[in-house]
């Protein structure tokens, strides 16, 4: 029979077969078969945990379940310095846990550096479903940059496709809107994949906005980038180009350091020219020994 009367100790207990759960002791944490309890205030959160967005409701509706039948499923974690541990994954269940009320809960304690921990939550939290595709996509990309890892490495350890791995990668390269867009589910990971060929920023904003309030199907949007891109090929058809922030504000400042007007135009796939005007011989020697 089990002797805590806390919601945890009865979950918990029901794995174990019965063991006996002692009451809270002072120190940090305390063994029960092959799990540690440890306290709430003892652990910290996981600063490469991928996910950025927790539903509110969901972890009111996992709180609710925790205070009734306790929490099931340990965190995992790693001892740190000072007493404190450090979640390796299961945030959504500390998180609610705390809204849960508990003071403690059960835990797998595991010994890792900051690379291994790194690895170990990124490929655990990837496998989850709530996971949206850009946060996926980061997750995939801090692999490469903290745990040097190449596209091959990370295919082998969630066991996906290599091209799989590449499609999630190409989001990246999105502008933020359409990469918000995909995080909030206003376009799916399949339209955002056909807007990757527009490079410019604005256009990719109109995009997303025309297969919002539009509601166009993959194929439909795969018709008009295609469509549009064919358009600035074709000598025959000038399409206007908005130029990003970034760039404008380039070459405002390009200009003023010149004290004559640059001009910056680009196509949609990219390409363009970058346009230094001069009035005489003494003019752009003035200029060549400012660029010198």
């Amino acid at each position: 029979m089990i002797k805590n009367d806390k919601p945890l100790g009865r979950g918990l207990g029901a794995i174990l077969g019965g063991v006996d759960i002692p009451s809270a002791k002072p120190q940090t944490h305390y063994t029960v078969g092959n799990n540690s309890f440890i306290k709430l205030e003892s652990i910290e959160a996981n600063p490469y945990q991928p996910r950025t967005k927790f539903d509110e409701e969901e972890l009111q509706e996992l709180a609710r379940s925790i205070k009734t039948y306790g929490l099931i499923q340990p965190v995992t974690v790693r001892p740190i310095e000072n007493g404190k541990y450090q979640l390796i994954s299961g945030e959504r269940r500390f998180r609610a846990a705390k809204l849960a009320g508990l003071t403690e809960i059960p835990a797998f304690v595991r010994t890792a550096d900051d690379v291994e921990t790194v690895q170990m939550a990124l490929v655990e939290n990837i496998q989850r479903s709530d996971l949206n595709a850009i946060e996926i996509a980061l997750s995939y990309q801090m692999l490469i940059d903290e745990c040097h890892l190449t596209q091959t490495d990370i295919a082998e350890k969630v066991g996906k496709n290599l091209s799989t791995i590449s499609n999630y990668l190409r989001l990246l390269k999105l502008s933020t809107d359409a990469q918000v867009a995909v995080r909030d589910n206003r376009i799916s990971m399949a339209h955002a994949r056909t807007l990757v060929p527009v490079e410019d920023e604005a256009l990719q904003r109109k995009l997303v906005s025309q297969i919002v309030s539009d509601a166009l199907s993959v194929r439909q949007t795969e018709a008009l980038v295609k469509k549009m891109l064919s358009d600035v090929q074709s000598p025959k058809t000038k399409v206007k180009i908005t130029l990003s922030d970034e760039v404008r504000n380039f070459q405002t400042e390009f200009s003023k350091k010149l004290k004559t007007k640059v001009n910056i135009r680009k196509d949609i796939s990219g390409k363009g020219a970058l346009t230094i005007p001069f009035t005489s011989d003494a003019d752009l020697k003035r200029i060549m020994k400012i660029l010198q």
